[in-house]
């Protein structure tokens, strides 16, 4: 609970410092209509000179940005003082000591990217020569900010190695991102830039007809509009389904390898002679060791979207910690909303909703169950890892209650949405030591009396590898 009170502090205090400031809002719509911008003041001009354009904007030049993509073009056309400021700030990447996190935009799945290695990434993409293999691609990305982190922070606990993730001050008009925890030198905003980057950059190399113009790339990632079978009648180029794209792209070992060379080539560029064997094996090693917290946090656990992020009102009074790991996973339909929700805001209003029942109506402290799946392609966050909640009576303190969004007496909910809580959600949570590997998952009904989590989804989960009955 203090945390919460830190962070609103915080940002009562950086919303003062920054009033002033453009009235421009840090959204991924702001950022594509700015990009459009640069594309309508120069009809027809290629994605890759746009690309140039902005990162000549951004000041984004230095050493190692030259050494896989050139310099940036000084004869292009001038960019207006407005614009050019509006890109420059959108693409600068940096945390402030307040824990503000700025050159993020907010994107309408309700993930913050980092635009620095997002757009360094489809530049590199479009420089390819070769379909499918595109040089520099993973060191402009990732490869060089983890090679700072790890190295930087080689004997620090992990929650300052990697993330955190934060919130933004309103996600209509958003204009301050604030940290949900100690900074890192890999934020998970920068994270998401730089997946995002990987995948879209080998995208656009892989393709025989490129895309006609930046915006549209972009708009085709972060703006597809979900249809009633949610992200199973999806595209698979969008963004909710980030995380699974960039883990059937890319192998740990090669990124590994990639920081390694990041290491390697900034040591070079700034004069200092190229590691002998000895010193790469033993960077090799700790970058390996590294790398497993990497795969765990942002390949092996889903996307969550956090309490912050979709409207939490806070906890009443003390929460009751677990004592991890726990031996259940319980599951649930939340029967009403009875229909499943499609974007971002829908699932944040029926989470609000059911918050709103519990404390309210149930006079519970806060909405019960542990996590929510929506059909969006997040799961979103309720009591968490490490508070105990309220949602299988008899059994909150041994298991972890996870819901789908909708009614599924009669219908199954979406198989993305269930294979994130079968196969990514349990895995995170086995990974992270939160529960123990051979975790026994069952539905509500079969410990309290009620038809929950509904007969077509029991009959579903019955089929699940740790489904176990009731021993008598």
């Amino acid at each position: 609970m203090a945390s919460h009170w830190r962070w609103a502090l915080t940002f009562l205090v950086v919303l003062a410092n920054t009033c002033t400031e453009a009235s421009s809002s840090w959204h991924m719509d702001d950022f594509i209509k700015a990009v459009e911008e640069v594309e309508d003041g120069s009809p027809g001009m290629e994605p890759l000179a746009v690309l140039r354009h902005l990162r000549r904007a951004a000041v984004l030049n230095d050493a190692f940005i030259q050494h896989f993509l050139g310099n940036t073009d000084s004869n292009g056309p001038v960019m207006n003082a407005s614009l050019s400021d509006y890109i420059g700030k959108a693409m600068h990447h940096r945390v402030n000591e307040d824990g503000r996190e700025e050159g993020v935009a907010l994107t309408s799945d309700g993930t913050t990217v980092a635009l620095r290695p997002l757009l360094l990434g489809i530049e590199a993409g479009f420089l390819s020569k070769t379909r499918g293999r595109v040089r520099g691609l993973y060191q402009l990305t990732l490869g060089k900010d983890l090679g700072l982190s790890l190295r930087h922070f080689h004997s620090s606990p992990l929650s300052e190695r990697l993330g955190p993730d934060g919130c933004w001050d309103n996600v209509t008009s958003p204009k301050v991102f604030i940290l949900s925890g100690h900074p890192s030198l890999v934020t998970t905003a920068l994270v998401n830039g730089g997946m995002d980057g990987v995948i879209l950059g080998m995208e656009v190399s892989a393709q025989s007809r490129r895309p006609l113009t930046l915006s549209s790339l972009l708009r085709m990632y972060y703006r597809h509009r979900l249809e009633s079978g949610g992200t199973d009648s999806a595209p698979r180029l969008i963004s909710p389904r980030r995380r699974e794209n960039f883990r059937d792209s890319v192998r740990p070992p090669l990124l590994a390898r990639q920081v390694v060379r990041s290491v390697d080539l900034q040591r070079r560029l700034k004069g200092h002679p190229k590691m002998d064997v000895n010193e790469k094996k033993e960077l090799m090693a700790a970058v390996n060791e590294r790398m497993k917290e990497f795969v765990v946090k942002y390949m092996d656990c889903p996307a969550i979207i956090p309490r912050c992020m979709w409207g939490a009102e806070p906890y009443r009074g003390s929460p009751t910690f677990l004592s991890l790991p726990l031996t259940f996973m319980y599951i649930h339909h939340t029967s009403t909303p009875s229909q499943p929700c499609l974007t971002f805001q829908q699932c944040s209003a029926d989470m609000r909703s059911m918050q709103r029942f519990h404390q309210e109506d149930r006079g519970w402290d806060d909405i019960g169950y542990s996590y929510v799946a929506g059909s969006d392609g997040y799961i979103y966050e309720g009591r968490g890892w490490h508070w105990q909640g309220a949602h299988t009576l008899g059994h909150n303190s041994i298991g972890y209650g996870v819901s789908f969004i909708g009614d599924y007496s009669s219908r199954l909910p979406s198989q993305h949405s269930m294979q994130l809580v079968r196969d990514r959600l349990a895995s995170c949570a086995i990974g992270g030591g939160r529960l123990v590997a051979n975790f026994t998952l069952q539905g509500h009904r079969q410990v309290v009396n009620t038809s929950c989590p509904g007969n077509t989804l029991y009959n579903e989960i019955r089929g699940w590898e740790h489904f176990g009955e009731v021993k008598e």
